[in-house]
């Protein structure tokens, strides 16, 4: 009894595969994922301009200083760091601190006022609730009419909200502190894609909507979009950092799940709550048994199983309790070809791997079935 006590629990998500399409901070995720058990998959949908080869922003820079502008919204922490840095690197650093000196300078949150701070300067305001949307009505409610506005661009769309500035006459100089272009290895995405469209991924994490938009994007130059979107929707849960990034997925009506604060660690923390959530546990054979995604949890201890295996298993717990014909099990086989020793070998592996054998039983001459307890029969039965 005391080793049972001690023996740890299964990581949250121990058996699950997590895709991770971030350029940035893309690291910093994966390690967030595999701390609570889970494999990623990584794969970059982008890549970042490094801030002192821009040109773009550059001209951008030299084009704000010139213009004089009475307001500059500063929108993210790292991009306004990168954006006076690479300026220094220019020689243009004491000229653009000193005009941001001279103007109304507007924070979008506490890390961007943070970074403005260790700059030098004082931001005039900053909205407590981190929105844009919120920095919006603040400008149009003072009346932006003739008013110059430099606006750091961070590689994310800001939806209506240069729009709204421009109806309302505001003259917009648009600083782009980082710039986001195709990756130059496509095969970790294609790699990717074939996983979601093959349902082998259980969830995929985006924490940028040009990410998401450029995975969508190469999906389409391969002809797999519709296999992809169908797989997002039904099987492979696509996660968001925040309703921004979702925008290019929710435009194809993939519904996606958000956590309440738009940071790294909520995010991750809402994959560990939904992937376990699907499960569905079964009790088969006096064992309590939940199918991860290339995993199998007995009795609380993670087993390790083949695909082959996870294939068959996946087919048994589609109708717990029935007998499966070994002809549809040779469907499922990864490359078994027409050979139904095919599955009895297969079976044997994973019979062995979960440990507990009786939890599958043969039925002579017609296939296999996965031994479901006879109180649980009539809630399964019509699954």
């Amino acid at each position: 009894m005391q080793d049972a006590q001690q023996q740890p629990a299964v990581l949250p998500l121990a058996g699950f595969t997590v895709g991770v399409t971030a350029a940035r901070r893309a690291d910093e995720l994966a390690v967030l994922l595999e701390r609570r058990g889970a494999a990623v998959l990584r794969a970059p949908a982008l890549r970042i301009v490094p801030l002192p080869d821009d040109t773009e922003l550059m001209a951008a820079t030299k084009r704000l200083l010139d213009l004089c502008p009475d307001i500059v919204i500063a929108t993210t922490a790292i991009g306004f760091r990168g954006w006076i840095e690479a300026a220094d690197g220019w020689g243009l650093g004491e000229a653009l601190l000193e005009r941001l000196r001279g103007v109304e300078l507007l924070a979008r949150g506490p890390k961007v006022r943070g970074a403005i701070r260790a700059a030098g300067l004082k931001e005039a305001w900053s909205p407590a609730s981190e929105s844009m949307a919120e920095v919006l009505d603040r400008l149009l409610e003072q009346g932006v009419e003739g008013r110059r506005i430099g606006v750091q661009l961070h590689g994310e769309p800001l939806p209506g909200f240069i729009e709204a500035l421009k109806e309302a006459g505001a003259d917009i100089v648009g600083v782009p502190v980082y710039r986001w272009m195709p990756p130059e290895d496509i095969a970790p995405v294609d790699r990717m894609l074939d996983a979601i469209a093959a349902r082998s991924l259980d969830a995929v994490t985006f924490t940028s909507a040009p990410a998401a938009a450029s995975l969508l994007d190469r999906a389409e130059r391969r002809g797999i979009l519709a296999e992809v979107l169908d797989a997002l929707r039904h099987d492979v849960l696509p996660v968001c950092v925040g309703p921004v990034t979702a925008l290019p997925l929710e435009a194809h009506d993939v519904p996606t799940y958000q956590p309440e604060r738009f940071r790294l660690g909520p995010l991750v923390q809402l994959v560990c709550a939904e992937l376990p959530g699907r499960v569905r546990p079964l009790p088969v054979a006096g064992h309590r048994v939940e199918i991860r995604g290339h995993a199998v949890v007995v009795d609380g201890e993670l087993r390790a199983v083949p695909p082959a295996g996870m294939a068959l298993l996946r087919a048994l717990a589609r109708r717990p309790g029935w007998v499966v014909p070994r002809a549809d099990l040779l469907r499922v086989l990864p490359g078994a070809g027409r050979d139904e020793h095919a599955v009895e070998t297969a079976m044997t592996r994973l019979r062995t791997a979960l440990g507990a054998p009786k939890l599958i039983h043969t039925v002579v001459k017609r296939g296999y079935r996965l031994a479901l307890d006879p109180s649980a029969d009539a809630k399964y039965a019509s699954a």
